[in-house]
């Protein structure tokens, strides 16, 4: 999500309602399925293809034309923005862990997982626009459920939680002889490897001062767009190894390793609400404890 759009969200909508309106930025699982049901009503392939490329402009201008609706005007309780200040530690140390789960992701980006699994299992482009549009749907509804888990059990829990379990079912298929077998530990991952996308934007606007937001935001983008870019070119010279796999596997460990440490630095680290919340559940056990004594 681009640093303005996390900013203006942290401004008008209280940090963890944000996530509920972040988890609907979900791409459209029809993105990379749509040129195949154009070639399947008669239309070329190169036609199918270059048609996309002015939907996609549409859709921009379309997008654009949406952000030009939203408030011009600044909240009057807005802060003024600043540079990091006391929360400088906390926003490195996350854009550190952050950059490593996306160099992680950049080993599996959607191109390579087709790759693989066409030289691994001969799976057909038919097949594989199938499996990435399910994958898509699982991953766009997965982001209103990431929501619930962490208004339920706190955003940095939901990441690590949902994350692990996702990593270890691309590790497995790395392993896995059967196609049927492999394509469903995918469709797993695909259910909770972007649980952590709308937790993660909605932890790192509620641990920061307001003031902050704008500076947090670029600060956690910045170094995992640069570090999701060199990844693939990794992968791809992997590819050509003896173990075809060995990028899921590099992938998933790294993922875990992120997950581990990112759970070890910051479980403790709560925004303001899930504080506030842990301490009222505190008092009310402390007072039922109270009133159950003689």
């Amino acid at each position: 999500m681009p640093a303005g759009v996390e900013l203006t969200l942290g401004l008008v909508v209280p940090p963890l309602l944000e996530e509920g309106v972040v988890r609907w930025r979900a791409k459209s699982p029809l993105e990379r399925s749509l040129p195949d049901a154009l070639v399947k009503l008669g239309m070329s392939r190169l036609s199918a293809l270059q048609g996309m490329f002015y939907v996609y402009g549409a859709l921009g201008l379309v997008g654009g034309a949406f952000y030009s609706l939203l408030p011009h005007s600044k909240p009057e309780t807005a802060p003024k923005p600043t540079a990091l200040g006391q929360s400088r530690g906390v926003v490195y140390r996350l854009a550190a862990l952050f950059s490593l789960d996306a160099f992680a992701g950049g080993f599996t980006v959607q191109s390579l997982m087709a790759l693989w699994l066409f030289e691994r299992f001969q799976l057909s482009l038919a097949a594989a626009s199938a499996f990435f549009f399910w994958t898509n749907v699982l991953a766009a509804f997965s982001f209103p459920v990431a929501a619930r888990l962490g208004n339920r059990f706190g955003l940095v829990n939901t990441m690590v939680f949902t994350h692990i379990p996702s990593s270890i079912c691309l590790v497995v298929a790395a392993f896995i002889p059967n196609l049927a077998v492999v394509l469903g530990l995918l469709l797993a991952r695909a259910a909770l490897s972007q649980m952590d996308v709308p937790t993660r934007t909605s932890y790192v606007m509620a641990v920061v001062t307001p003031p902050e937001r704008a500076a947090a935001a670029s600060i956690t983008a910045v170094p995992r767009s640069l570090a999701s870019s060199i990844s693939p070119a990794m992968a791809g010279a992997l590819l050509s190894a003896s173990f075809l796999a060995l990028p899921l596997v590099i992938s998933g460990v790294l993922k875990v390793a992120y997950d581990l440490a990112l759970l070890y630095s910051f479980r403790h680290i709560k925004p303001p609400e899930e504080a506030a919340a842990s301490s009222a559940d505190e008092s009310r056990l402390a007072s039922r404890a109270s009133a159950r004594q003689p």
